[in-house]
């Protein structure tokens, strides 16, 4: 869905560079706030990484609302440029593929992460904790992953319509996630809520994007060779398939492809 498209690929890693630079200036004040504090007293340790935590979120935030801004001047750029006055890419895939870049980004971080923890010293549950350290840390990258996609259409459609307790939605869950990874290594604790949350978003994002509960019956059933109109201008419709009529099903635009 993204590959296939220059633009997108640039918007791709563009969103995935914001959120590189929101990382960095986080982890620069989480380093000096360490370096300036006293390393033998505990709690405030800890008070400190909670602290790093969610000021990291709250400016991860800010940056996806920046790219926001800066993707919608590039609209208005290329509309300028277009010998139609169209744009070639909607803000519904700018969204996606923005969010995409988050994700991205995201987990290959974790999983560095997770790669210099495996080189060692040490050995995973050497004190009776869980030997499952690795295999919950592959499936909390990916809830991520899919998380910050569906946060990136949800922000996009608050900026877009002003809906700001959309947004606020988006920093609250982003919170609540990355906050619950603190229940480790209890991990039941963070899985199961971070997966619930993935649910609630991708079920809204889905809402948002015109879905619906009988495109999903036919998707499941293979009934229609028919996908959503906010399907294609999310552009999750291969290029090569060109739409050939718009009809009316269910309330919902519906493009017939490939016959």
């Amino acid at each position: 869905t993204i590959a296939r498209d220059p633009l997108r690929i640039i918007i791709l890693i563009a969103g995935a560079f914001f959120w590189l630079v929101s990382l960095l200036l986080s982890s620069l004040i989480w380093f000096i706030a360490v370096k300036a504090s006293d390393p033998n007293d505990e709690p405030l340790q800890k008070g400190l990484l909670i602290f790093g935590v969610m000021f990291s979120v709250l400016l991860q935030e800010a940056f996806r609302f920046l790219y926001y801004k800066l993707l919608r001047k590039a609209i208005e750029g290329l509309v300028a440029l277009s010998e139609d006055g169209c744009s070639p890419i909607s803000i519904q895939q700018m969204a996606y593929v923005a969010g995409v870049g988050f994700g991205l980004m995201s987990g290959a971080f974790s999983m560095i992460n997770l790669l210099a923890d495996a080189l060692g010293p040490g050995t995973v549950g050497i004190y009776g904790d869980s030997q499952l350290y690795f295999l919950t840390s592959a499936f909390m990258t990916m809830v991520l992953i899919f998380l910050h996609t569906f946060w990136g259409i949800l922000f996009f459609h608050g900026c877009e319509n002003r809906r700001w307790w959309e947004i606020a939605a988006v920093v609250v869950m982003h919170l609540a996630v990355s906050g619950s990874t603190f229940c480790n290594p209890l991990y039941v604790g963070s899985l199961v809520p971070s997966y619930m949350l993935m649910a609630i978003a991708a079920t809204w994002a889905y809402l948002l994007s015109g879905g619906s509960a009988q495109n999903v019956r036919r998707f499941l059933l293979c009934k229609s060779c028919s996908v959503t109109g906010t399907w294609y201008l999310a552009g999750l419709v291969p290029s090569g398939l060109p739409g050939r009529s718009w009809v009316s099903a269910g309330g919902h635009r519906v493009v017939s492809v490939g016959g």
